[in-house]
């Protein structure tokens, strides 16, 4: 049979299902064979919290959706062109998403009686209609791959299980994409059990070979391969981005880097990662706790590393005192808050960018620290690579605020030049600094940065006291004096707001634009989405986005001033819309949601016109 091929510019896909059914895994393996091929993508997965939800039931539905296309993509797509339901939960809790005419695949033989109870359906939708103004796809995808493992060693479980598999290789024939790094992922993933390796190598080749063959499935689709900057690409996650930050932080600065971490989602994978760096000089502790864990993290800094711990919302709330701590020490530490919706637990798998209050004010006394987000996963390496500099430079704690849609997220990653990337070589105190030759003061401090010497415990000559209390200027003896105390805490404050941090830059591409739509975080690719897509429309609209929140950047406040409307849109109540009127005393538009889910580009399009029209 000749099947038709159509060429697309772009897609969205959304693989859904039980979140035993391993659609965090079909998506991932469907984003790297489609890295392979040169398109440019963003991913969204999205999964439950509980790590088994009841099977077939809503709150159990996992999901993995990826925009791929043959152009620059800021987001990971509104609305899924594909949906692959692989039971009736999975179609209830996404069909609300697609839009008409989308495609839908559905696995058939889950729509029995008592899965469709469970999520309320009197009638399968398959039957009754409803799905009319859908392309509907009905496959029995459990049986199938059953079938056609039964000459497999492999149990009916197993065999059942890789019906992921079968969808794989079904949609992997539908667009074109590459297989032969699955077949090696398979190979190296069950390679202590040969049988599964076969078996589930065999179930991607019959789905492969079923949307071959069969008369359903008349249309193959191609997505050609985006136009990029020349160089040596991989698709990369957040969290592994900024692990890999971390590590040239240190092979950069020639220190060892040392994370205290205690496991908590969704800031695990930066342990797990980090942990498989030893020859980089990483040396990584999982703690009791997260008070144990910054606390190992500060007493490595102390030492002469670079310290370093990870954790998410509620982890912050507890390792605010050590925070105050590296304060009042003036030592580096790089503290990774991947945020995640709060308050409370919260929604442990779901994104949010509430801690920004926190990270900015969230100590005891007066605690100044920096704070930088990344906006994007691939900028995750360059902002942890800005945190360590930082940090080391001005012997600073610096909060590093990812959250979870970045974290978990993937795009293409430019490998960068090493040579290329900033020296943060670290001078360390050797000797005595004192007039007299002899004593050493441990805040006396270089007039360029403000920051104290970093000594290194056993420098003969070099002993000084530390703790929390606060230190007499220069000496670091203990002092209740209060003039020493008000200089100390000025000072303080003047190091963080001196850091040169590079200006804010505008884009607006005629110069005439009335309303600047300001970001941080990884609000970066809806808002860029939507001022693209209104510019294309013939409305002027500028956008700027803030990675340094703390300090912010010098020229912020002219280029607030020169728009007549400035919109703030935010994951939170408006954290940061506070922070911009109390500074700048401008009456900024705050436009929040905390639905645990990223702006989608549309729903910020169609605030951003009433905006523009108005404005």
């Amino acid at each position: 049979m000749t099947k038709q091929v159509r060429q697309l510019d772009r897609v969205v896909i959304r693989f859904a299902g039980d979140s035993g059914d391993g659609m965090q895994l079909t998506g991932d393996r469907f984003t790297s064979e489609t890295a392979q091929l040169g398109n440019d993508i963003s991913t969204l997965p999205n999964f439950p919290a509980e790590i088994r939800a009841p099977a077939g039931t809503l709150p159990g539905v996992s999901s993995f959706q990826v925009h791929f296309a043959d152009y620059d993509i800021l987001t990971p797509g509104d609305s899924p062109n594909v949906l692959v339901a692989m039971n009736p939960a999975a179609l209830k809790a996404n069909l609300v998403d697609l839009p008409r005419g989308a495609e839908i695949i559905v696995n058939t033989d889950e729509f029995n009686k008592r899965n469709l109870a469970k999520v309320g359906y009197q009638v399968s939708p398959l039957e009754d209609g409803s799905l009319d103004g859908y392309s509907v796809h009905p496959v029995a995808l459990t049986s199938m791959t059953v079938g056609a493992l039964a000459e497999h060693d492999v149990s009916k479980k197993d065999a059942e299980r890789a019906k992921n598999m079968f969808a794989l290789g079904l949609l992997s024939w539908m667009y074109s994409r590459p297989y032969a790094s699955t077949i090696r992922f398979l190979e190296r993933k069950f390679a202590a059990r040969p049988e599964l390796v076969a078996a589930n190598i065999a179930a991607f080749k019959a789905g492969w070979n079923f949307g071959e063959t069969t008369e359903d499935f008349a249309v193959r689709y191609e997505v050609n391969p985006a136009r990029m900057q020349p160089g040596t690409y991989r698709n990369i996650t957040g969290n592994a981005a900024l692990s890999l930050g971390l590590v040239a932080a240190g092979v950069r600065s020639k220190l060892p880097v040392f994370l205290g971490a205690y496991p908590i989602t969704p800031a695990s994978d930066i342990l797990h990662e980090l942990s498989k760096h030893k020859r980089f000089g990483v040396t990584t502790m999982q703690a009791e706790d997260e008070i144990a864990a910054i606390g190992a993290a500060l007493g490595a800094s102390y030492g002469g590393a670079l310290g370093v711990t990870t954790t998410s919302g509620p982890g912050v709330a507890l390792k605010g005192e050590t925070i105050s701590l590296a304060v009042a020490l003036e030592l580096p530490l790089v503290i990774v808050d991947v945020q995640r919706a709060g308050p409370s637990t919260g929604m442990p798998t779901k994104t949010e960018q509430a801690d920004l209050n926190m990270a900015l004010f969230g100590r005891h006394g007066e605690a100044p620290i920096a704070v930088i987000a990344p906006k994007s996963p691939a900028d995750c390496f360059y902002a942890a690579l800005e945190a360590a500099r930082i940090a080391l430079t001005y012997r600073t704690p610096v909060i590093l605020l990812s959250d979870n849609y970045v974290a978990n997220g993937s795009e293409p990653w430019l490998l960068p030049d090493v040579d290329s990337l900033p020296d943060l070589t670290v001078e360390f105190a050797t000797e005595p600094n004192g007039e007299d030759g002899k004593a050493f003061l441990p805040y006396l401090r270089d007039p360029a940065t403000l920051a104290r010497p970093w000594a290194i415990p056993g420098t003969p000559g070099l002993e000084h006291r530390i703790g929390g209390l606060e230190k007499a200027d220069k000496t670091g003896d203990i002092s209740y004096d209060p003039a020493n105390h008000d200089f100390m805490v000025r000072t303080r404050a003047a190091r963080i707001e001196a850091i040169p941090v590079p200006d804010v830059e505008v884009e607006d591409p005629d110069g005439d634009a009335r309303v600047l739509v300001l970001g941080w975080g990884s609000t970066y690719g809806p808002i860029g989405a939507a001022c693209r897509a209104l510019r294309q429309r013939g409305l002027a609209v500028a956008q700027a986005h803030l990675r340094n929140l703390s300090p912010l950047p010098a020229n912020l406040g002219d280029v607030l001033k020169a728009y007549d409307r400035v919109v703030i849109p935010e994951m939170n109540l408006g954290q940061l819309a506070h922070v911009i009127r109390a500074r700048y005393l401008v009456d900024a538009i705050a436009y929040n949601q905390v639905r645990g889910l990223p702006f989608t580009s549309t729903e910020l399009e169609t605030m951003l016109e009433e905006v523009v029209k108005n404005a």
